[in-house]
């Protein structure tokens, strides 16, 4: 209650209408609601994207779980295939070589782009 308002009246909540007048008058007033504050979630965020908070200790999940086979597997094999166009369109290497360094990649011969010019540059493939 606020009693700042009253200045010589007296008006008491007894009744429904003397409480609306209370109100009207300003003398009682609603609290502000209690939130949940984002200021902590927003401050990790921030931390995280500046790359801390980031440990070993922080990790969960297996090294699997959190970069899957499947999901390392598709990295590879496109980064793999686009250095195979960008070699064949600038006539590093002709369409038979592509075709047979394309097999060997999707047979799983290359670990990553630099092994596969190793490669094909220990095996003359390259012009």
């Amino acid at each position: 209650m606020d009693w700042s308002w009253k200045n010589g009246r007296s008006i008491h909540g007894i009744t429904r209408e003397g409480v609306k007048q209370l109100i009207d008058n300003g003398a009682i007033k609603a609290k502000p609601q209690k939130g949940i504050s984002s200021y902590r979630s927003k401050k990790l965020a921030e931390q995280k994207k500046k790359g801390k908070r980031k440990g070993r200790g922080s990790v969960k999940g297996a090294k699997k779980a959190r970069n899957p086979k499947k999901q390392e597997w598709m990295t590879t094999i496109r980064a793999l295939r686009k250095d195979l166009k960008d070699m064949r369109d600038a006539n590093e290497i002709d369409a038979t070589t592509y075709r047979k360094l394309y097999k060997m990649a999707k047979g799983g011969a290359f670990r990553s782009k630099s092994y596969m010019k190793t490669y094909a540059r220990d095996h003359d493939l390259i012009k």
